[in-house]
């Protein structure tokens, strides 16, 4: 059950948050670093949900006491699946700092760890659904530089970049703004490495996408994997848990044994087939997936994530509303479909 002392604290982050994409619960003490394995706070017990700390103001929440109150009742305890889960926030504009700090200082008083997701690179998404980011370089090195600075010393782990990566694979991202990207992206995790509790994880796409993973390994080096945690799969998808592991692991091998995440926020159902090009936005029939865990039963795999938070709509397609945006009624359906009781 979520505390009213902490709904209280978040009440002005909800209001700070705008989520941008595309593509924790009671008390408990801090885990401490013996219990850390290649960079991920592993848990000792129990689920994964008790390492990461879970919003009691998200959207999922605030959307079923609205139901409760409203008669609701069963919907309410649908969404209950959703919102009693950790997902990552995507601080979005061009002052992150105020919701990383409401989070951290929040996930501090549980002995937490919150997950990011820092989606602000120029040219980001290619125009498409999740356009936008900063300016140009120099914004984007002082947005990544406010973020960093807004972690402190707090327990942290963030996703850089979605997309990022495997835009320049595909081409997508022209040319002639590859070589910026991937300084941005080194620059990046190296500044979010200079904090000394943050783990980063640099996205890498999903299987679905970039076919063969031996075609990320250089770029990925490029953006400057070496130094970073891992990278993050499958964000904002649907793959299946077994797909994606599969192909994770043979990503690490090639990146001299480079861990790796994978959001299963969303593909409890797996892909919708058909066709690519629309497969990825706000597919119906879909459901929740894996819980957050670092449970995860291979050494190279931390955890599995909900990156994308359910139930916040993929862009203006099958009547959503823009990336990002809460869609109740997609929530919904992930929910009943979900598997996870």
């Amino acid at each position: 059950m979520f505390r009213q002392r902490q709904i209280r604290t978040l009440a002005a982050l909800t209001a700070l948050v705008a989520f941008g994409l595309i593509a924790g619960c009671g008390s408990a003490p801090e885990v401490g670093e013996a219990a850390v394995v290649s960079g991920v706070t592993k848990e000792a017990s129990g689920a994964g949900a008790q390492v990461f700390w879970v919003d009691p103001d998200s959207p999922a929440a605030r959307q079923a006491r609205l139901w409760q109150r409203r008669g609701r009742g069963p919907e309410a305890r649908l969404l209950r699946r959703i919102a009693e889960q950790p997902a990552a926030l995507w601080p979005a504009g061009d002052d992150p700092v105020p919701v990383i700090r409401a989070a951290t200082r929040a996930a501090a008083k549980d002995g937490r760890t919150t997950l990011f997701v820092a989606y602000n690179i120029p040219h980001r998404d290619c125009g498409q659904h999740s356009a936008g980011g900063a300016g140009d370089p120099g914004a984007y090195r002082k947005w990544i530089g406010r973020f960093a600075d807004a972690l402190g010393d707090s327990p942290a782990l963030v996703v850089l970049e979605p997309d990022a990566v495997a835009h320049v694979v595909d081409g997508c991202t022209p040319a002639e703004h590859h070589a910026e990207r991937e300084q941005l992206l080194t620059e990046a995790v190296a500044r979010l490495k200079r904090q000394p509790r943050t783990k980063v994880y640099v996205d890498a796409g999903n299987p679905d996408w970039i076919d063969e993973p031996r075609k990320l390994v250089e770029p990925l080096r490029r953006a400057g994997i070496a130094r970073a945690d891992g990278f993050a799969l499958n964000v904002s998808n649907f793959q299946t848990d077994a797909a994606t592991k599969a192909y994770g692991v043979r990503l690490s091998r090639a990146l001299d044994g480079k861990h790796f995440v994978v959001d299963s926020s969303r593909n409890g159902n797996g892909p919708l087939g058909g066709e690519r090009s629309d497969a990825w936005c706000n597919p119906p029939g879909r459901a929740l997936g894996t819980r957050p865990t670092t449970r995860t039963g291979e050494p190279a795999l931390d955890a599995y994530l909900w990156i994308k938070r359910p139930g916040e709509s993929d862009g203006e397609c099958r009547g959503g509303p823009a990336a990002g945006r809460w869609w109740p009624e997609y929530a919904l359906g992930l929910a009943r479909n979900s598997r996870t009781q």
